[in-house]
């Protein structure tokens, strides 16, 4: 099996191009089912590959800290499976029609084929944990519990329009920059990294997981469907508050506020007018900038990791999050 175009382009990965076909060919070798039908699914599910970052910073993590052993490659593929479960999910909550230029698999088989595929590769995930030894699955299993309470977290507080940065960025913490943290942490575990080394390790997936999730709610408003390959304006249809919204409103008035909030509603379906609303006041500014800032505070967690080419590629994955178009 060839590496697919999503991530074999991505020049930080050159590194590990080998280990991430083998980490692809070992999620393949997991999504087998006894019944054909289930099996079609699956292999639509898998063949839809993404950019494979939270694999990535797994292997090159464990890079950073001594060789990549079989139990990385394991472990990189728990950790990607986790990723695809809760994108399953993800695109039957907020209707999405398309993922990575392709038609989602709930609009394809219904939102319960969806869920319950889902629901499979979280549970084969589950499984394959059981053969890893006990600090680390519970690294993956704390991982995932904040990602599902930071989900059910930003679902909650739909139509919040009094939601706070500071509480926007503890539910991105959780739904997004936990798996990212847990990834690197996962990465240095398991080439028996010093205790600094797994926590400045874990520091940096937690920040570029952060800035990651502030840029993906940025693209939501701003992007190009056909650049980004999923369905956008999402956010603003479900009445999630993403950080530069949440700047907009935080700067007006009480009166203003009225008048934002009926625009902002008003204009679901109109990027032009909810971009107009959004730059008036700088509001996509801040949230870029914000994003660099954690990207910042990723790359000087770095400072005690000894120079390697696997450091290279985690800086040059650290700036990627924020200058991407998908």
């Amino acid at each position: 099996m060839q590496l697919l175009p999503k991530y074999n382009n991505l020049e930080f990965f050159n590194l590990i191009e080998s280990q991430l076909l083998e980490v692809h060919d070992y999620i393949d070798a997991q999504l087998n089912s006894l019944y054909e039908p289930v099996n079609q699914l699956l292999e639509h599910v898998n063949t839809r590959s993404g950019k494979m970052l939270r694999p990535g910073l797994v292997l090159l993590s464990g890079l950073c800290c001594g060789e990549i052993l079989p139990v990385h490659i394991t472990v990189a593929a728990i950790t990607e499976m986790v990723h695809e479960a809760t994108l399953l999910h993800d695109d039957v909550i907020d209707e999405g029609d398309i993922r990575r230029g392709d038609v989602t698999v709930n609009r394809l088989f219904g939102n319960e084929t969806a869920i319950l595929a889902g629901d499979l590769l979280l549970s084969r995930a589950s499984v394959i944990c059981s053969s890893l030894d006990t600090d680390t699955s519970k690294i993956i299993a704390y991982a995932t519990s904040q990602v599902c309470e930071g989900e059910l977290a930003q679902l909650l507080q739909r139509d919040n329009f009094q939601l706070t940065e500071q509480e926007y960025i503890k539910i991105i913490s959780q739904k997004t920059a936990a798996l990212f943290s847990g990834c690197c942490k996962l990465g240095a575990v398991c080439s028996h990294a010093q205790q600094s080394q797994v926590e400045a390790l874990n520091i940096f997936g937690e920040n570029i997981g952060i800035a990651f999730q502030i840029t993906d709610d940025l693209l939501d408003i701003t992007g190009n469907e056909n650049q980004t390959g999923k369905t956008i304006g999402r956010d603003v249809d479900k009445n999630k508050l993403t950080l530069s919204l949440i700047h907009r409103l935080s700067s007006a008035g009480d009166k203003e506020r009225v008048t934002l909030i009926e625009k902002i509603e008003n204009s679901r379906h109109d990027q032009k007018v909810l971009v107009d609303i959004l730059s008036n006041n700088g509001s996509l500014e801040y949230a870029a900038m914000r994003a660099e800032q954690f990207v910042d505070l990723a790359i000087d967690s770095l400072a005690d990791i000894s120079d390697s080419p696997a450091r290279e590629a985690l800086l040059s994955i650290a700036k990627f999050v924020t200058n991407r178009v998908a």
